[in-house]
């Protein structure tokens, strides 16, 4: 506020000094010009009726000659000083507008309204520094979880269309330069109810700079960095970065996946999902030759984790020496059709399209299934922008960036039981997979499952913790049924189990005992979690889930129910 006002004043200083001035002027001339009282006899205006006579002349020209009828000489005088102050104040006026629409003033009073937003929130909140697609992404789903998030971005049309978003909770965002401390510590860094820093800018300087200020100013907080080449890993991973996400890699390890085990990348696609995506089917892409166009990040991070048994790649690179292509690689971007029959498009079964550029990538997507419609084709989605063109495209795969950061981000915050979920499932064999999916599809409509955590405890299990205290044993199986209708199953599936010894269960069994301080993973359809909650906190159908007794839960039908027996 002390810059804001200093700015205006600054500012204002010199139509301040006119308007004063000519107050000055017009009061004094008021003062010496002669008149005439109601006698007729010589009088001269007083300073406090002449100061009076000028401030409501000057701002509404509209007034009575006081105390008496003004003689020629003082008529003149107003007229000038009515020309003098109405020019003074439009000056100002203008000078006001042309203040409030300075860059630099407005600059201040974002920056001004922004920290008072911030200090204004009290409950838990998470700093997203960069907002582009993925930061988008992550600051939508967590205002739908409602959960608080504070947005800072160096660009000011990001800055101005996360504003106009029609968000569950309002996030404040400042247009700012991500990297500056100053700017960490005006987020709340240091606030007690800050709870992360998430890095998602697209320059892994800017995440790295972020991630050692964070790690620095507030050490105890975790931070999230988004990072698309591995030496900047390293530095992340050096000072403390909690998560580091590479995309080219994520993406790269799931497409491998696909070759792997499809029944357990259909587990991960599912489980990852967002809310209200559509339902990932499933695709076992063909074992052969596959062209990848585009040696970059991306074209390595997939070479190196197709590289098994079975699977050939055939690069296409117009900048050979420059990305370290290998040998045998075919020169050129992959648009043309002679570079892509040179790398042997008939003879391959998929197509890899990883350029940096949407237009060559689709450009390259359509030349290929010219000469080989039969061919799984995957292409590399830079700018989320390009959505429509892309699915009209019908694709086998899409690799967004943005869209694997946000969800990797999302399940890191809104559920991190999932990641020791997903890293036990990920060492299974394809026959449990094949079961899980199985078990998962039976209880599915047309979109994916929601997963969500229940803690054995006094907040989210009070029931259960009642239960305990009156001997009652627990199983999975009593928080997986129906409480209107015992002898149904909710829509859902136990996937895992976190002990406070820290024991871990990986899809338990029905009959395995609950102890207090479990964290449980399900996934299922939505009412099924409102119905589990219901149990978990209410006692009576808790009881009657584990017993079968109806007992009536007030005093008064307790006392009748006792009458009645006796």
């Amino acid at each position: 506020m002390k810059n804001i006002f200093y700015l205006l004043l600054r500012r204002m200083r010199l139509p301040l000094i006119i308007i004063i001035l000519s107050y000055a002027i017009s009061i004094t001339g008021m003062v010496l010009m002669p008149g005439f009282d109601d006698q007729g006899r010589p009088w001269h205006m007083s300073l406090f009726h002449a100061f009076y006579f000028v401030s409501f002349m000057g701002s509404t020209i509209g007034f009575g000659e006081i105390p008496y009828p003004f003689s020629d000489p003082q008529r003149i005088w107003t007229t000038l000083a009515m020309y003098l102050t109405v020019i003074s104040w439009l000056y100002a006026i203008g000078s006001l507008f042309a203040v409030m629409q300075d860059p630099a003033f407005k600059r201040v009073l974002a920056y001004a309204r922004f920290l008072r937003s911030v200090r204004q929130i009290h409950e838990p909140f998470y700093v997203i520094c960069g907002m582009g697609d993925a930061g988008q992404l992550v600051a939508r789903e967590l205002a739908e979880s409602n959960i608080r998030s504070v947005a800072i971005d160096r660009d000011e049309q990001r800055i101005q269309g996360l504003q106009l978003e029609n968000f569950a909770v309002h996030i404040p965002a400042l247009c700012a330069d991500v990297s500056d401390s100053s700017i960490l510590l005006t987020s709340g860094l240091r606030q007690a109810n800050c709870a992360g820093v998430i890095a998602l800018t697209d320059v892994d300087h800017v995440n790295l700079s972020i991630a050692i200020s964070s790690k620095l100013l507030a050490p105890q907080l975790p931070v999230i960095c988004r990072s698309e080449t591995h030496d900047s890993q390293a530095n992340m991973a050096s000072f403390g970065t909690d998560y580091i996400i590479n995309p080219f890699d994520t993406f790269a390890e799931r497409f491998a996946m696909m070759f792997h085990s499809p029944s357990m990348y259909l587990v991960y696609e599912w489980m990852t999902s967002l809310h209200e995506s559509p339902l990932t089917e499933f695709a076992a892409p063909p074992r052969g030759v596959w062209v990848v166009c585009g040696f970059g990040r991306f074209g390595k991070a997939v070479r190196r984790a197709l590289s098994f048994k079975g699977i050939q790649t055939v690069i296409v690179e117009s900048d050979i020496e420059g990305t370290g292509a290998p040998e045998g690689a075919v020169i050129g971007r992959g648009t043309e059709a002679i570079t892509l029959h040179e790398a042997g498009i008939e003879q391959a079964v998929g197509i890899i399209a990883g350029t940096d550029d949407d237009a060559n990538n689709l450009s390259i997507i359509m030349t290929a299934l010219d000469m080989n419609e039969k061919l799984f084709t995957v292409a590399r989605q830079n700018l989320r922008s390009n959505d429509a063109i892309f699915a009209a495209a019908r694709l086998g795969m899409i690799m967004q960036s943005g869209m694997i950061i946000g969800r990797r981000v999302i399940d890191l915050l809104t559920n991190p039981l999932l990641s020791d979920f997903l890293r036990l499932a990920r060492v299974q064999n394809e026959a449990w997979a094949n079961v899980l999916v199985s078990r998962i599809a039976g209880i599915l409509t047309d979109q994916p499952p929601q997963t969500w955590t229940v803690t054995v405890g006094n907040e989210q299990t009070p029931a259960m913790v009642e239960a305990f205290s009156k001997q009652l044993q627990i199983m999975v199986c009593h928080l997986t049924r129906d409480p209107r209708m015992t002898d149904r199953a909710l829509p859902c599936v136990a996937l895992y189990i976190k002990r406070q010894n820290h024991d871990e269960i990986l899809l338990p069994e029905d009959e395995t005992l609950l102890h207090a301080g479990d964290q449980l993973l399900f996934c299922g359809l939505p009412h099924a979690q409102t119905h589990m909650r219901w149990t978990a906190r209410n006692f009576h159908a808790l009881n009657f889930i584990c017993t079968g007794s109806d007992r009536p839960s007030g005093t008064i039908w307790r006392l009748l129910s006792r009458g009645r027996d006796h």
